[in-house]
Parts: structure tokens; sequence; C-alpha cells
């Protein structure tokens, strides 16, 4: 370890000994943007169209919880592409299922700027998501590859940093197209991101995982490894904790427009900015996270984050209950569970992933499908229990609880399998 206790990312050794075929791994700092722009396309797919919602359910003459459907359809298609790309990952290196998720998510994005009625888009929006996928799950694998344990929850949270701008800047991005164009024009926006970001990778992004260490490609050999992933009971401890905060985070995306917009009368720059200030606090969190992991666990840190979510989550449920202190009881509540979710999202994966190096892409497949799946499954519910406070609030609050619960049930201190650390102690990879 460093004398300071830093993490020293600049000389933090890979996972593996080098890349494919020798080539040069970039700079940390330089491969941290690059990975943080590929995980930004899947909130950015997600949050772009959100200030749209109750414009698309008026122009399609449909009920919002059956426009934010398209929503859960997006999230579905994220979690069933990971199932897909991850595996794919493990056996033909990283780049190539990359490359062609992000040219699906195009052409999804080209077909849900023609979208003739809310079937149409919904199939789209679920397309895009797959392609999406690609670039999460790819992500995420690419960190198993170079980096382990707690260097690892470091990179994730200076990746959060990355990531986080996305939710800020999707609305607001969203907010200024419908100011001239119709929604529709949303969607052409998105072609042309994913079209810098496949040139991005294309020239910035080196096969970081060796031919050596690939799997062969059989659907036996994908069920195995998703079968010894799933026997590991702390692995998928850490994938429902890491897939219960962001569920929080999806029930708040799914209702907040109609919350804000339609309950308080915001306006769509206005939503834009509350919603932005959110992403802020989880922003903030995920980079004070990087402090506390010089002198914690993160597990540690992430039990003690559920916990301080849960409390806000209570006093969350009670306002809303009473209907007291009108817009302020909804957006602080939500502030302080977001930024509690931004300790939990970078430090149950890395954990998750630091178990099983050997198959980073299928175990962050698992990670995205478990996080997205059950994203799909919760983003409705807010709309089918009546798209207001605390319906918001009972959702968040829920999933706060049962993943501190699971946490608690395997015990929060229990070191990494293989990569057992003194009390407090961050590695110095180098």
């Amino acid at each position: 370890m460093a004398a300071s206790g830093y993490v020293d990312l600049e000389n933090a050794a890979p996972n593996r000994a080098g890349v494919a075929g020798g080539t040069k791994v970039p700079s940390n700092a330089r491969m941290i943007v690059v990975l943080g722009l590929l995980v930004a396309l899947g909130p950015l797919t997600i949050d772009m169209y959100l200030p749209a919602l109750p414009q698309i359910a008026d122009d399609y003459a449909v009920s919002s919880s059956v426009v934010q459907l398209t929503l859960t359809g997006t999230l579905a298609g994220l979690a069933i592409g990971q199932l897909i790309i991850g595996p794919l990952s493990d056996s033909l290196g990283r780049r190539r299922p990359l490359m062609a998720g992000i040219v699906l998510h195009m052409l999804a994005s080209l077909l849900c700027l023609v979208a003739p009625n809310i079937v149409v888009l919904g199939v789209a929006r679920s397309l895009q998501g797959v392609g999406a996928a690609a670039t999460m799950v790819v992500a995420l694998a690419i960190v198993g590859d170079l980096f382990t344990d707690s260097t690892a929850a470091t990179v994730m949270s200076r990746l959060m940093l990355v990531l986080g701008v996305a939710p800020v800047i999707a609305p607001s991005l969203g907010a200024a197209v419908l100011l001239r164009f119709s929604w529709h024009w949303v969607f052409a926006v998105l072609v042309v991101l994913a079209g810098l970001l496949l040139l991005l990778a294309a020239l910035a992004l080196p096969e970081t995982l060796q031919v050596s260490h690939r799997r062969p490609l059989r659907i036996r050999g994908i069920l195995g490894t998703y079968g010894e992933l799933l026997r590991d009971r702390r692995f998928v401890i850490l994938v429902l904790v890491a897939a219960l905060g962001m569920s929080g985070l999806f029930a708040y995306i799914a209702g907040a427009s109609f919350v804000l917009q339609g309950r308080h009368g915001l306006d769509q720059q206005a939503f834009a900015l509350v919603f932005g200030a959110g992403a802020v606090a989880l922003i903030g969190a995920t980079q004070f996270n990087v402090v506390l992991l010089r002198r914690f666990t993160p597990q540690t840190i992430t039990v003690w984050a559920l916990a301080a979510s849960v409390v806000a989550g209570v006093v969350f449920v009670a306002l809303a209950a009473t209907g007291v202190g009108g817009i302020y009881a909804f957006v602080l509540p939500v502030w302080a569970i977001l930024a509690a979710m931004g300790f939990v999202i970078p430090n149950a994966p890395a954990v998750a992933l630091s178990r099983h190096p050997d198959a980073a892409g299928t175990a962050a497949a698992l990670l995205g499908a478990g996080q997205f799946g059950l994203g799909a499954a919760v983003a409705p519910l807010v709309g089918v229990l009546g798209n207001d406070e605390l319906a918001l609030a009972a959702v968040m609050t829920a999933g706060s609880v049962i993943a501190l619960l699971a946490l608690l049930a395997v015990g929060s201190k229990a070191p990494v399998e293989g990569h057992a650390l003194p009390a407090g102690a961050v590695p110095d990879a180098a």
C-alpha cells in the first residue's frame, strides 16, 4: 500500500497480465472517460425522452401507465441484452459485441423516430435497450479485466462521475429538443450520439480480453458459467443489492415526470433542473465514496448507505402520506435516497465482479440483467399504484429495506473471495 493510503490508478496493475495481442492499455484517465461514455449511452437512452412522456401519451391517445411501458421495454431490453452479450464478450472478446450493439442501437433509434403507434415505439425502445446493453456490460467486463476489489470500486466511482453526467444532461437535452421540434427528434439526437460513440470505441478502445482467457462459445459452457455464478450465494446477494439499489432509481425515473410536471406544475425546463439536481446528489456521493474507500471496505460503506436510505425512505413515506411540505417534501427525501444509492451502485457491483474475474463478462451480464430486469418490473409499479408521491415513496423505500436485510443476512464484513484485506485497507494495485 502506498504510504498515503491512496489508490494510485495511474500505476494500478491490471487484473490480468497485459491485454489481447500485447495491445497497450490507454492511461487509466483516458480509459475511465471512454468507459464512462460507453455506460452513459444507457442512461441517455432511458432519460432523454422523459420530458416528452406526457406529450407521447397525448399523441398516441394512451394513458400514462401505458406510455410508461415503453420505459419498461427499454429496461427489459437492457436486462435481456446483457444476458446474451455478456457471455458473447467472454468468448469473442470485448470489441466485436460492443460494436454490434451500438449499430443495433442506432437502427432502433431510427425506428423510434418513425414509429406510427405506441406498439412499434415499445418494440423499438426494447431493441434500443438491447443495443445499449452491449455498451454497459462490456464496460463493466473491462473493469473486471483490468482491476480487482477496492481498486475496481474506485474505478467504478470514477466511472460514476462520467455516468452521472448523463442523467443531468439527458432530460435537459430532451427538453431543449422539445422547445423547437416534436418528441420524435429526441431519437434523432440519439442516432447521432450513438454514431459518435461507435467512432470513439473503434479508435480509442483496445481489446482487453486475451485469447487465452476466452471461453468456448458453447451453450452448455455458457449455462455452466451462469450456474457457477448462481451457486455463489454471496455473489447472488450482491447482485440483488445492486438491483434493488437501481430499482429505486428507476422508480424515480418512471414517476418523476408525472409527479413533478403533472402534480406540482413544473414545466419541462424546471423538471430538467430538479431531475438534474438529484443526479448531482448521486454524483457527489460516488466521488465521496472514493474518499471513504481509503478507510473502509466497500461492503461496510454499502451497509451504512443502505441504512441511511431506509431512514430517508421512512421520512419520505410519512411526508407523502400526510401531504405536508409541498414539493420540498418530495425532492429532499428523493435526493437523500439518490445520494445513498451513490455509495451502493459502485460498491456492490465492484465486489461482485471481483469474486469471479475469469468470467467477468458473464458476471457483468448477471449484474446488469438483475439491475435492469428488476427495474423493468418496478418502473410500471409507480404508475399502477397511482403515479403520486406515496406510490414512489413506497417503492423506493421497500427496495432499500430489502437490500439492507439481504446484505446483513450474509454479513457485511466478509472479505472478497481470494482478495482478503486488512480492515479498512485499500490495496495499492501496483
